[in-house]
């Protein structure tokens, strides 16, 4: 079915969390089973770009302090707590705990915000507006790098494994990049079935291979202390400002958990993150850490190096799955940000497809998805 909103309307409501918080339940469904699917269904979409960025953070934030390749303790022990307190204020507090709060009738991202203050007013200003205009550009670039630069970076991983699969990365990164984008019309309900439970093992893994190396050096759990992160800045001056933007490749996709709130719901987002998605990306950074404590060598691919030799394989198969799946976060994003541009008069009337019955937040624009592709 589709529909062109008028451009003035007001934001309906969209989204599959009702005004008391709660999930709504589909028709023939118990309430729990449709939180646990809209979980897990959010763990696919929202996470799949954060879940993807312990494979170059650490590693990049390190690679600005090496000095001929050395570093101290105290640098890895600095930028680990950086990693770790990036996520717990950003996206824990900023997004999760507040920011996931002002949503219009369900929905969230940056023209939300705009239709929340203009309803404060009773008015839209200038310079609120082109705030809003800006911060979604910004969104819609992320929209376009995102899975150019994850999946390409991706398949690259497989030169790990054999460099004669070097002639075949750029080929295999467009088929995959085409097939990705192709399968959006079907919709968000129906790509999150299938990429949730491979993020999730995504996840698993990651926590699995931190908590393996976390005994390497347990020093590693002074990371927790925000005095290390914050003593790393104060000492390292204009390169403790440089390491500081690699730390935020840490939590490169958080907006997705207010873009794509009306997806999912506020509710199935914050338990997915609390319980699920963050402990993971915290076990994994620290196990990075500790490992690199042990031996320094390993801090040119800390990620990989986690694993088993035997296991490499599997690992850079499942890591190209998952940087695959991470772009969905974007690309879904870019989905409700234009509904929303749309709705308050700031782009043309363009085809909007709802591709599910019961939740009115899953979209499909395909002039947008041919855009991004």
């Amino acid at each position: 079915m589709s529909t062109t909103p008028p451009d003035n309307s007001p934001i309906p409501q969209t989204s599959a969390v009702a005004a008391d918080d709660h999930a709504r339940e589909p028709a023939g469904h118990g309430r729990k089973d449709s939180f646990f699917k809209l979980a897990l269904g959010s763990v696919g979409v929202v996470f799949g770009d954060i879940g993807t960025s312990p494979l170059y953070a650490l590693r990049e934030a390190l690679s600005h302090v090496a000095q001929d390749g050395q570093f101290t303790r105290a640098e890895v022990i600095g930028i680990v707590s950086l990693l770790i307190w990036s996520i717990f204020l950003i996206v824990t507090l900023k997004y999760v705990l507040f920011l996931m709060r002002a949503d219009n009738k369900g929905e969230g991202g940056m023209l939300t915000l705009l239709a929340l203050v203009q309803g404060a007013l009773g008015r839209r200003t200038r310079l609120m507006t082109l705030t809003a205009i800006a911060g979604a550009a910004l969104f819609y670039g992320d929209s376009m790098i995102t899975p150019a630069i994850s999946v390409l970076s991706a398949v690259e991983g497989l030169k790990l494994v054999t460099p004669a699969s070097q002639p075949y990365v750029l080929p295999l990164a467009i088929v995959i990049l085409v097939a990705l984008f192709a399968v959006q019309s079907r919709g968000t309900g129906k790509v999150a079935a299938f990429f949730g439970p491979i993020t999730a093992i995504w996840f698993l893994v990651m926590a699995g291979l931190g908590v393996m190396h976390i005994a390497d050096d347990m020093e590693i759990l002074t990371a927790f202390d925000p005095r290390k992160g914050l003593y790393f800045l104060f000492n390292h001056g204009l390169i403790g400002f440089v390491v500081l933007g690699a730390v935020f490749l840490a939590v490169t996709g958080a907006e997705a958990l207010y873009a794509d709130m009306g997806h999912f719901g506020r509710d199935p987002i914050r338990v997915a993150w609390l319980v699920f998605v963050m402990p993971a990306l915290v076990l994994n950074y620290l196990g990075q850490g500790a490992m690199v404590l042990a031996d320094p060598s390993t801090a040119r691919e800390p990620f990989f190096m986690l694993a088993p030799e035997a296991a490499l394989l599997p690992l850079v198969i499942l890591a190209t799955l998952a940087t695959i799946i991470a772009s969905q976060a974007v690309i879904t994003g870019a989905f409700s940000i234009t509904q929303q541009a749309i709705q308050l008069g700031l782009l043309p009337r363009m085809e909007i497809r709802f591709t599910s019955e019961t939740q009115a937040g899953q979209i499909y624009m395909p002039k947008i998805n041919m855009i991004i592709l």
